[in-house]
């Protein structure tokens, strides 16, 4: 991280000082940063005397007294507090008065950080992602005593150096570590419920929500020595808010030394850093397929009814299916079962399909049995909604499917975080984007579903659970009430 923040800082037009406690890293990390620009004038991407005005830019210092001349100083160091807290008051001694000093942290508190100093209003946060060069979001976090005026001059020289400011309150994870809870938490939820498995829950992620990494391949490339100390640590930094509960899972992996890609073994088994991902069950052969009868409380129910006549169907358009007819619901945040109990229906005969997000928009169809569906008819819906060759995925009962629930908990945390003013919606929206790589910003998704559809699949999957995990932000019950976007920010 402290290369690439020095390699930043260097293009930017800045003269780089690089300290390392250990002898010979700051030497070796110049070396490194040249060698990248040296690949940038070979591949033609950067003039050969612009390398070298930049690597004239950066120099080694011996000691820490070095710095003692610096307009900025960004530490990068081992994410640990009392170590923090010790080189902030050590640079205190050191440095002018109206040097800003600013953390690389990712998780741990600028207030706590700056509690060491004497004059905490020049102590921010300064958070890059890795790569650093290729990331080009950087949250400027704010501490309880931290200057407005410093904050606006980090945003300003992130700029400089070519990246998005996004400006963050002092809260655990701060925007993006907070924002990204939902995707990876509700994956795991998922599979320990035994809905799916984690291909599958990839596969859907995927082509249902048009994410370019499922989680489990995004836990994988992250590595869990990494991804769940944060899962932890922020779990426990909001005294166990359950939407940030970690899983079993990833704590038991972690013991047994499943890291992800760089032990060759993760969710998935990696030859020659490839995932090996199991094959997807065939489609069924069905030789008689049976007439079909649509709920009238499904989602999206004309659009359903289209999709039927399209894939060639026998559609009954009875009050009450026949005794032949394979059942179909299509809930939000229900599972099949409730559906099936509540609506009288033949539970060995329904099936549930997920409509929230636009049949023509996906490249998956997800179907969801329930405890009693026959054998028969599962491998009937199955065979029908892949007809026109689209991939189908059918899973176990699920309150929410896997799309719905996981992304009503990435937008519900994301209305949180501007509930609570962390942000604004507008910086939300780039963290996330640029961040995580998400298709588009959280709220946004959330508009695209409908803010009145997110909020009942939250509030039926709190029925089916009976966990707070699910329970709505007031953000998004007011302006799902009130018709308004998600991103509308009050007067």
């Amino acid at each position: 991280m402290g290369r690439g923040i020095a390699q930043l800082a260097a293009q930017a037009g800045s003269q780089v000082l690089l300290f390392d406690a250990r002898p010979g890293q700051a030497e070796e990390a110049i070396q490194a940063i040249s060698e990248q620009w040296k690949r940038a004038v070979a591949k033609g991407q950067l003039a050969e005397a612009q390398a070298e005005i930049q690597r004239g830019r950066l120099a080694a210092a011996a000691q820490l007294s070095e710095l003692a001349d610096v307009e900025l100083v960004v530490e990068a160091i081992v994410e640990n507090l009392e170590a923090k807290k010790a080189l902030f008051k050590e640079l205190e001694t050191i440095v002018k008065p109206n040097c800003i000093l600013a953390s690389n942290t990712s998780s741990l508190s600028v207030t706590a950080i700056a509690a060491a100093c004497q004059h905490a209003a020049r102590v921010a946060g300064y958070h890059f992602f890795n790569p650093v060069p290729l990331m080009k979001v950087v949250e400027v976090v704010g501490g309880l005593s931290t200057s407005p005026e410093v904050c606006r001059q980090l945003s300003d020289y992130a700029r400089q150096m070519g990246h998005t400011p996004v400006l963050a309150q002092d809260t655990p994870g701060f925007i993006v570590n907070h924002a990204g809870r939902g995707y990876g938490t509700e994956a795991l939820q998922l599979v320990s419920e035994g809905v799916a498995d984690f291909a599958t829950v990839d596969r859907i992620l995927k082509d249902q929500a048009e994410f370019r990494l499922g989680p489990f391949e995004l836990l994988d490339l992250t590595a869990l020595d990494v991804s769940h100390p944060v899962m932890e640590s922020i779990y426990h930094q909001f005294y166990e808010e359950p939407r940030f509960r970690p899983n079993v899972i990833t704590a038991q992996r972690l013991a047994g030394g499943h890291l992800g890609r760089k032990t060759g073994q993760g969710f998935y088994r990696y030859e020659d850093k490839q995932a090996v991902v199991p094959d997807e069950p065939p489609t069924p052969e069905v030789h008689h397929m049976p007439p079909v009868w649509v709920s009238p409380k499904a989602a999206r129910r004309a659009e359903l009814y289209q999709l039927l006549k399209t894939l060639g169907a026998s559609i009954e358009t009875g009050a009450s299916p026949s005794a032949q007819a394979l059942i179909l619901v299509a809930p939000l945040g229900f599972d099949v079962t409730t559906m099936a109990v509540v609506e009288r229906l033949d539970p060995s005969r329904t099936l549930g399909i997920d409509m929230l997000v636009d049949d023509a928009a996906t490249r998956r169809r997800v179907l969801a049995t329930n405890p009693a569906t026959r054998t028969d008819m599962r491998d009937a819906a199955h065979a029908l909604f892949a007809r026109d060759g689209k991939a189908v995925s059918v899973i176990r009962d699920s309150g929410g499917f896997v799309t719905q629930r996981v992304l009503a908990c990435i937008i519900n945390i994301a209305c949180d975080i501007c509930q609570r003013q962390i942000c604004s919606p507008h910086d939300l929206e780039l963290a996330v984007t640029l961040g995580l790589g998400y298709p588009m910003g959280p709220l946004a998704m959330g508009d695209r579903l409908g803010p009145t559809n997110v909020l009942e699949v939250l509030f039926n999957m709190q029925t089916v659970y009976g966990d707070a995990r699910y329970r709505p932000s007031p953000w998004l019950r007011r302006r799902g009430a009130l018709g308004l976007s998600l991103s509308h920010e009050e007067s």
